[in-house]
């Protein structure tokens, strides 16, 4: 089997892939890491400009990148594998060296439910060594099917080895299912599941005071949260304004924690957002698309963060809208799609 020789621009770093391997894989089992997401080719995240090379590509990036970013010669690096040496650009990640991704047991110690069909599903995790992640990041659970299904954590870091998952149920998922008692082998408090991680490239940048717009949609308000949590916890003070959107008012299922962060936080602002709301909810709030509502309330995002996550089309309308019609520069916008079974094959 060939093998390539991958060269990642501006910082010249390399490493090799083979060609049945994706490029992403490859970086990360060198132990270099480019900013990703989904790993399924659903978002963006991964998106690279190819310098010089030849490759194959699985999805279509034409049904994620723009005309304009194609005929720039950009891919997602998740979906190409090499046919000859490539030189890619894609700036890097940096990790503290204690950020490992290890395989680990995990016993379920609460489980949840804040709405009808999102659970909150605490683990502890082993003792013997603190399992170390930047909020935002997440972990795939391993099945026993071998299939892989991917959670961010949704509390910051703590002594106590614990993390919590927001859980939203799939109705056919191999893994909600169980979880929300509807399967014939259920998930319950005290059994043991299998993690992997810390995964993901999504977590706060700490090299600069410019104003933050969080986005979220559904549970994509899990990351969100640890990463306000961490900011709390570590008086990190940057003015903060966060976009939560549901469906329903009850998607917004921890509604009044953030309402509680908008009282008591100072330069924090905290915008709930319904899209269709019924009469019965009696919603008075704001209504439309999430990402809508930070175009109507912001002019300019050129001097601003914007850290996204939720379904991919949340997502890539929020990446597209902002630099197109806000003047956002690409390496302000950090994204974690958050793609279901249902988005590739119920399973």
């Amino acid at each position: 089997m060939n093998t390539f020789t991958i060269t990642l621009e501006p910082s010249q770093h390399t490493f090799q892939a083979a060609e049945d391997q994706n490029v992403l894989e490859a970086a990360l089992a060198a132990g270099l890491v480019i900013p990703y997401s989904c790993r399924s080719g659903a978002c963006s995240t991964c998106k690279g400009k190819i310098l010089s090379g030849s490759f194959e590509s699985g999805v279509a990036p034409s049904q994620i990148l723009s005309k304009h970013e194609l005929e720039q010669g950009y891919t997602l690096l998740c979906q190409i594998q090499p046919r000859s040496d490539l030189k890619i650009e894609s700036r890097e990640v940096r990790l503290a060296s204690d950020i490992q991704i290890r395989k680990l047991p995990a016993r379920i110690i609460d489980l949840v439910q804040p709405a009808p069909d999102v659970a909150v599903m605490t683990l502890q995790l082993p003792m013997a060594e603190k399992f170390r992640y930047y909020p935002g990041q997440y972990v795939d659970f391993l099945l026993k099917n071998g299939k892989r299904r991917s959670y961010s954590m949704a509390n910051a870091p703590v002594d106590a080895n614990t993390v919590s998952f927001h859980v939203r149920h799939i109705p056919g998922g191999v893994f909600t299912d169980p979880i929300f008692g509807v399967s014939e082998t259920l998930i319950k408090v005290r059994d043991i599941l299998r993690v992997e991680g810390p995964l993901g490239s999504f977590f706060l940048r700490d090299d600069t005071q410019k104003p933050i717009v969080f986005l979220a949609s559904g549970t994509g308000f899990a990351p969100i949260k640890a990463i306000v949590e961490h900011m709390i916890a570590n008086g990190i003070v940057r003015p903060v304004s966060l976009y939560w959107g549901g469906r329903r008012p009850a998607d917004l299922y921890m509604n009044d924690l953030a309402q509680h962060w908008a009282q008591q936080l100072p330069h924090f602002q905290y915008i709930p957002v319904v899209s269709n709301a019924k009469s019965e909810d009696q919603w008075g709030g704001r209504t439309g698309f999430v990402h809508q509502a930070v175009l109507d309330d912001f002019n300019d995002l050129s001097g601003h963060e914007i850290y996204a996550c939720g379904a991919p089309i949340v997502v890539e309308s929020a990446r597209q809208s902002f630099s197109k019609q806000r003047g956002m520069p690409d390496d302000a916008f950090f994204a974690d799609a958050f793609v279901s079974a249902t988005d590739v094959l119920i399973g």
